[in-house]
C-alpha cells in the first residue's frame, strides 16, 4: 500500500511540475473539440401516430394472418415513403425553398428516405418519426406526409372497389352465359339419350341406384316370405273348427284362454320376433300357465254341430296379408331388375355415352362452382364499398398530431461539451506524465536509490528565497486563473446552449 501511496504521489507530482504543459494541451484540446461541437448540426424530431383499419370494414372468410399483416404494414410504410409521396412532401413545405432543379430535388428526397421512420405499434397504430434541422420543418413534414397518405388511400379504395365490382361483373356475365350453354346441352344430352330411361342423374348413378334398391327389395323380400311361411306353418297346426254345443267337447275358460295366447305368439312369430324378444318370453310363461290350467279342466257336452276356431280364421286373414305384401315385393323386384338390364343394355350399346354424360356434369359443375363464387365475392366487396363508404372517418384517424419540438434531439452538445472537457484535462495530465518520463530526474531519494541501486546518504531540501517565492505565487495565480478560464468557458457554452434550448426550435 505504501509504495502505490509513494508511486501516485510521484505521479502527481511530475504533473504537477508541467502543469504549464497540462493546462495548455488542456486549453488546446478544450477549444478544437468545443468548436467541432458547436459546428454540429441539430436534429429535430417530430412524432405522429395514426391509426390505420388494416383490413376492411367486414372480416374475411379466414381471418387475418400474419404474413397478411406483414404485408399490409409494409404496404403502409411503401406508401409513406415512396419516391412520388417524398417529391409532393419536398414541393409542399419549407423544403422547396432549397431546390433550384430536379437534382436538387432527388437529393432531398433520398435524404428524406432516411429521415422519416415509420413504426408499427398494437391496434393498427403507426408511429411517424421525422428528423429534420428544425423542429417546424420536422412538423411540416410529419403532416404533410399524414395528409397525402390520407388522401391516397381514400380515392385508391374507391378506385379498387369500384375496379373490383366491374370486373366481376365482367366475369360474372361470362360465367353465366357459359353456365346457359351449360345448362343446354346438358337437357339436351338428357332429352336425347336418357328421357326414356327410369331413374334420375347419370347412367352410372342410376344402375347404382337401382342395385341398391334391389338389394333393399331382396332384404324385404326374404323377410316378408319367412312371415309367411311362418303363419303357413301355424296354420297348419291349426284346427280349422272346433267341437260345438251339442256334437262334442265345449272348450271351457282355460282352454280358450291356451288357444288365444298360442295366437299371440304366432302372430309375432309372423312379424319376426325371436323367442329371446322380451314379449314373446313373456308369453312363453303364460302358455306354460295356461297348458296346466287347460289339463285341469274338464270337458262339458254341447249342443250339436262344430263351430269356426276364431284362431285359424285370424291366422288364415293374416296369411292373405303377407301373401298379398310377398306378391308385391315380387313385382317390385320384377320392375327394378327390369330397369337395371334397360340401363345396362344402353351402357353396353353406347358406351361412349356414359363418359360424355361425366364430362357433361363435371363441366357444368365446375362452371356453376365458378359462378356461385364469383357472386359470392361481388356481394361481399359491394358490401365493403358500401361499408367503407359510410365509415371513411374511421378508417384513419391522428391519435396524436405532429408535435413541435422545442429541444433538438441530436446532438446532445451538454454531455459532448463535458466529454470534450474532461478529455482535455486527461490528455494535458497524461502529457505532462509522459514528458516527465523522458527525463532522467528523481522526485525523491527512494527513487534514486532505487534506480542507482546505491544507498542514498542523505538530501538536502530547496531553498527558496522571497523573491522567488514572490514569484511562484505570481506563476501559481496566472496558472489557477487559466484553469478558472477553461472552467468558465465550459460553463458559458453549456449555459448558452440550454439558454438556445429555451428559446425553442
Amino acid at each position: 500500500m505504501g509504495s502505490l501511496f509513494d508511486e501516485a504521489r510521484a505521479a502527481l507530482h511530475a504533473v504537477w511540475m508541467r502543469r504549464w504543459l497540462a493546462l495548455a494541451v488542456a486549453w488546446g484540446l478544450c477549444l478544437v473539440g468545443w468548436l467541432v461541437v458547436s459546428q454540429m448540426p441539430n436534429r429535430y424530431e417530430s412524432r405522429a401516430r395514426i391509426f390505420v383499419q388494416l383490413r376492411q370494414i367486414l372480416p374475411s372468410e379466414n381471418g387475418v394472418s400474419a404474413l397478411e399483416q406483414q404485408k399490409d404494414i409494409d404496404r403502409v410504410r411503401q406508401t409513406l415513403t415512396s419516391a412520388v409521396n417524398l417529391d409532393k412532401v419536398v414541393r409542399g413545405t419549407d423544403l422547396a425553398r432549397t431546390v433550384s432543379n430536379d437534382r436538387d430535388i432527388a437529393d432531398r428526397v433520398a435524404g428524406l428516405q432516411k429521415a422519416i421512420k415509420l413504426t408499427a405499434q398494437q391496434d393498427n397504430l403507426f408511429e411517424i418519426t421525422v428528423t429534420a434541422p428544425s423542429g417546424k420543418l420536422a412538423r411540416q413534414i410529419a403532416q404533410k406526409l399524414i395528409d397525402i397518405f390520407v388522401e391516397q388511400n381514400l380515392a385508391d379504395n374507391r378506385d379498387q372497389s369500384g375496379q373490383s365490382l366491374r370486373f366481376l361483373d365482367q366475369q360474372l356475365d361470362l360465367r353465366q352465359k357459359a353456365l346457359q350453354e351449360a345448362e343446354v346441352k346438358k337437357s339436351d344430352f338428357t332429352n336425347r339419350y336418357l328421357g326414356s330411361l327410369p331413374g334420375t342423374g347419370s347412367l352410372n348413378d342410376r344402375i347404382g341406384a337401382a342395385r341398391t334398391q334391389l338389394s333393399q327389395v331382396q332384404a324385404d323380400l326374404a323377410a316378408a316370405q319367412s312371415s309367411l311361411n311362418a303363419v303357413n306353418a301355424q296354420m297348419s297346426g291349426t284346427p280349422a273348427n272346433v267341437a260345438g254345443a251339442g256334437g262334442g267337447a265345449v272348450a271351457g275358460p282355460a282352454r280358450a284362454r291356451l288357444a288365444a295366447i298360442q295366437g299371440q305368439m304366432a302372430e309375432a312369430r309372423s312379424r319376426g320376433w325371436t323367442d329371446n324378444h322380451p314379449d314373446m318370453v313373456a308369453l312363453k310363461s303364460q302358455l306354460g300357465a295356461a297348458q296346466a290350467a287347460a289339463r285341469n279342466e274338464p270337458v262339458t257336452g254341447g249342443g250339436v254341430g262344430a263351430s269356426s276356431n276364431p284362431l285359424y280364421l285370424s291366422l288364415r286373414s293374416l296369411q292373405a296379408d303377407r301373401g298379398a305384401q310377398v306378391a308385391a315385393l315380387v313385382q317390385r323386384k320384377s320392375q327394378i331388375e327390369g330397369d337395371l338390364a334397360t340401363l345396362q343394355a344402353k351402357m353396353t350399346s353406347e358406351p361412349g355415352v356414359a363418359a360424355e354424360q361425366g364430362q357433361i356434369d363435371r363441366e357444368y359443375a365446375v362452371l356453376k362452382d365458378q359462378y356461385d363464387k364469383l357472386l359470392a365475392q361481388r356481394e361481399q366487396i359491394r358490401l365493403r364499398s358500401q361499408a367503407q363508404t359510410e365509415t371513411d372517418a374511421e378508417k384513419f384517424n391522428i391519435v396524436d398530431p405532429p408535435t413541435l419540438p422545442n429541444a433538438p434531439t441530436a446532438p446532445n452538445r451538454p454531455l459532448l461539451l463535458t466529454a470534450v472537457l474532461i478529455l482535455g484535462l486527461g490528455a494535458g495530465a497524461a502529457a505532462a506524465f509522459a514528458l516527465d518520463k523522458l527525463t532522467a530526474t528523481f522526485s525523491t531519494a527512494s527513487r534514486l536509490e532505487k534506480a542507482s541501486g546505491m544507498p542514498v546518504i542523505g538530501s538536502i531540501g530547496e531553498v527558496v528565497s522571497a523573491a522567488q517565492a514572490e514569484l511562484r505565487r505570481k506563476k501559481l495565480t496566472l496558472f489557477a486563473g487559466g484553469l478558472a478560464a477553461l472552467a468558465i468557458a465550459y460553463v458559458g457554452l453549456v449555459s448558452v446552449e440550454f439558454i438556445q434550448r429555451g428559446m425553442g426550435a
